[in-house]
């Protein structure tokens, strides 16, 4: 996945509460949440955004109160993927 950096002001890793040094992981984190919410990325682009597993990921999501989209079409991958398994 290529990167585009982008400015935010100092202050925001006093504001976050968090060391300059771990402020990229924190926005990427944020945003990856944000979008997911508003239902814009999957889980999957949303973990990769984080850069952490699946796994990790919902547990994020669930200890923020945000419920996971599971669709008809996830359902169905995820059958055909234990089908594959299986």
């Amino acid at each position: 996945m290529s990167e585009v950096f982008v400015s935010v002001p100092q202050d925001l890793a006093r504001i976050l509460r968090v060391s300059e040094k771990d402020l990229p992981k924190v926005v990427r984190l944020y945003l990856a949440i944000e979008l997911y919410r508003e239902g814009k990325i999957s889980l999957g682009k949303a973990a990769e955004i984080a850069r952490v597993t699946k796994w990790e990921m919902m547990e994020i999501l669930a200890s923020k109160g945000i419920p996971l989209q599971y669709d008809e079409e996830d359902l169905k991958e995820d059958v055909e993927t234990l089908e594959r398994l299986l």
